[in-house]
C-alpha cells in the first residue's frame, strides 16, 4: 500500500515545464513533486499515493498515455491533467476515454490550470480516494 501522499506530481521531460509549474502550484498553496521520466514517476508510485498527476504526452521513452494507463492499474483513484504541445484530437480522445480529468494544450492559462487542478482534487476527495 502507498505511503506518503503527495498532492500533485508533475511528469515532464522539459525542466523549464517543470519548474514553472512546480512554482505556480506553490503560488496555490500546493506541494507538487515533479519527475523528468515516466519510470523515475513510476517508480515513485509505487511507495507513494498520488492525488493528482499531471502528465505531459510526449516524451522520449514512453508517451503520457502509457503512464496514464499504467497509473490507473497501480493507483486508480488517481486524477489525471494530461498536457500536451501539440493538439491531436485522436490523443485527446484517447486520454479522456481512458479516465483523464481534463486534457490541455500549452501554453494554457494558469488560473484555468489551478481551477482544474482544484477541481481534480475534489473530484479525487468526492471518490472516495482521500482515505489513502
Amino acid at each position: 500500500m502507498p505511503g506518503t501522499i503527495k498532492p500533485i506530481c508533475v511528469l515532464d521531460d522539459d525542466a523549464s515545464v517543470l519548474s514553472s509549474l512546480k512554482e505556480l502550484l506553490a503560488s496555490d498553496g500546493f506541494e507538487a513533486e515533479t519527475f523528468g521520466s515516466p519510470e523515475e514517476f513510476l517508480a515513485y508510485t509505487q511507495d507513494h499515493a498520488v492525488k493528482v498527476a499531471v502528465l505531459d504526452v510526449w516524451m522520449p521513452t514512453s508517451s503520457g498515455i502509457e503512464v496514464q494507463e499504467r497509473l490507473q492499474e497501480l493507483s486508480p483513484g488517481t486524477q489525471v491533467i494530461i498536457i500536451t504541445a501539440r493538439e491531436e484530437a485522436v490523443v485527446r480522445a484517447l486520454a479522456l476515454e481512458a479516465g483523464a480529468f481534463a486534457f490541455l494544450v500549452k501554453p494554457f492559462d494558469d488560473e484555468m490550470f489551478l481551477t482544474l487542478v482544484r477541481n481534480a482534487l475534489r473530484e479525487f476527495h468526492a471518490a472516495g480516494s482521500g482515505n489513502l
